[in-house]
């Protein structure tokens, strides 16, 4: 009876232990940033997600748990060589993540090294096709090709590229003295031009201003003459109308300027005249008197 009864208990417990062990192979919790591969028999059964998940005890077994975060592949250096024959050095850098593990589990063996490889036959021959000016002014348009070409290459292992950047290309140092003597050598073209052009720009100003002062005398003198030629009309005028008063009293207005002239001079002077001299002065005075009047 004993016997009987410890027997059944330990039936009872083998059961429980069985129901136990498979809840605990059945049930497979999945964190967030992963997700399980699940075979049955070496075969691909499912592909579990985030949260909990059930599979068939015994028959089904996970052997792959494989992280969706974000990775980055170690920076790369690798050679390249221009369209115009220039060897450069291209350092990389590329970030990708896992969006479907089984395409990865079963078609890549080694992911990184696949896709190193990858982005360096990639930049390689992008580089062949262009040259060194290109290389340095387009990074961007280059960066780009790079990316969109490694993308449409890793899909089939269920990669996901976000990232591919060139971090910089280095010159040899034989390239990079040319390269320097080429800049210093156009430096000194542009200095020299913007000195000639600065030269032949002063000329040109200088060419105006001159242009400009004769412009000006021509048209200070040609309103003198106009005046004199009007001074002239309105003398005319009066000596046909007075006379020879008019006459004698232009004459003597021309006779007190010029002893006026005669007179003028720096720092203190004495003037000498001969007597006809004053006695026109005199004359002439008395005719502007007399005129005025």
């Amino acid at each position: 009876m004993i016997t009987d009864l410890l027997g059944g208990n330990a039936i009872l417990l083998a059961i429980a232990g069985f129901i136990i062990l498979s809840i605990f192979l059945g049930v497979r919790i999945v964190p967030q940033s992963e997700k399980h591969v699940v075979e049955r028999f070496g075969r691909l059964r499912a592909v579990l997600g985030p949260g909990i998940n059930f599979i068939v005890p015994f028959l089904d077994r996970v052997p792959h748990k494989i992280s969706i975060l974000e990775r980055q592949l170690p920076n790369a250096m690798q050679d390249a060589i221009t369209a115009d024959n220039v060897l450069v050095k291209v350092e990389t850098s590329v970030f990708y993540r896992i969006t479907e593990p089984e395409k990865t589990v079963y078609r890549i063996r080694d992911v990184d090294a696949a896709i190193a490889t990858t982005v360096a036959g990639i930049v390689r021959s992008e580089i062949g096709m262009m040259e060194l000016d290109e290389v340095q002014s387009n990074r961007a348009q280059l960066i780009s090709k790079v990316r969109e070409q490694v993308a449409a290459m890793v899909d089939d292992w269920g990669i996901e590229v976000t990232r591919a950047e060139i971090l910089d290309v280095n010159l040899d140092e034989a390239t990079r003295a040319a390269m320097l003597q080429q800049l210093n050598a156009e430096r000194a073209r542009r200095a020299q031009v913007t000195e000639a052009e600065g030269k032949k720009r002063a000329v040109e100003l200088q060419a105006d201003a001159d242009l400009y002062a004769a412009e000006q005398e021509a048209k200070a003198k040609r309103v003198l003459a106009e005046a004199e030629a009007y001074s002239t009309q309105v003398i005319a005028e009066a000596i046909a109308k007075n006379g020879l008063e008019a006459a004698q009293y232009q004459i003597a207005v021309k006779q007190v300027e010029a002893l006026s002239d005669v007179a003028k001079g720096e720092g203190k002077q004495t003037v000498l005249l001969p007597a006809a001299a004053l006695e026109a002065f005199s004359d002439a005075f008395y005719m502007l008197r007399g005129m005025g009047k």
